[in-house]
């Protein structure tokens, strides 16, 4: 994905040794930006950053992440889905506000919605985000898509089908940049 284009990436700590993947692909690709996903608790925050991530995101609204992430200056990306919680994501101090689940709740007509009385908000879409709305994400005001589970096939990852991987990601990355080119155009 590194090799199509994708210059950033989550490692979630619902993955087994997550913190050691973080480290793994920290030395190993030291361009790509790797941040701590599903982080918590300030504890794991602190294991994530000491393993090179250089950004920590969570489902929802962690105080004591965004704290700790605005005490070590490091992009903190907490979750929301509600007006109210994007407000008091963006008022704690979040560099962006993950909208998470986005497409169950309206998609990119939701991200539309909140850019409205919320313009000055950078918003990710994350949560069902795949080829067919991303594009649409963007138009609507996402500053960032996450995509999960969406942008590789687990059956290509298994295999380590690269030719199928890097065309994927070369999808999603020409589908992100016509987007922001259409926006940039008016």
């Amino acid at each position: 994905m590194y090799e199509a284009g994708i210059s950033n990436v989550e490692i979630t700590m619902t993955v087994p040794g997550a913190v050691d993947v973080i480290a793994q692909l920290a030395q190993k690709f030291p361009d790509l930006i790797v941040g701590a996903g599903t982080v918590l608790d300030a504890d794991t925050a602190q294991r994530c950053l000491d393993a090179g991530a250089r950004f920590l995101t969570s489902p929802g609204l962690v105080p004591e992440v965004v704290e700790f992430a605005l005490k070590k200056d490091v992009v903190i990306i907490p979750g929301a889905l509600t007006p109210s919680e994007v407000i008091a994501a963006w008022k704690a101090g979040a560099d962006f506000v993950k909208i998470f689940p986005c497409a169950p709740v309206g998609g990119a007509n939701y991200i539309r919605a909140l850019k409205v009385p919320l313009p000055q908000v950078s918003l990710i879409a994350s949560g069902g985000v795949n080829q067919l709305t991303a594009g649409d994400f963007i138009l609507a005001g996402a500053s960032a898509i996450g995509i999960g589970s969406e942008l590789m096939p687990r059956e290509a990852l298994q295999t380590r089908q690269a030719a199928w991987i890097h065309e994927l990601a070369r999808r999603f990355t020409a589908i992100v940049r016509d987007a922001r080119a259409r926006l940039a155009a008016g």
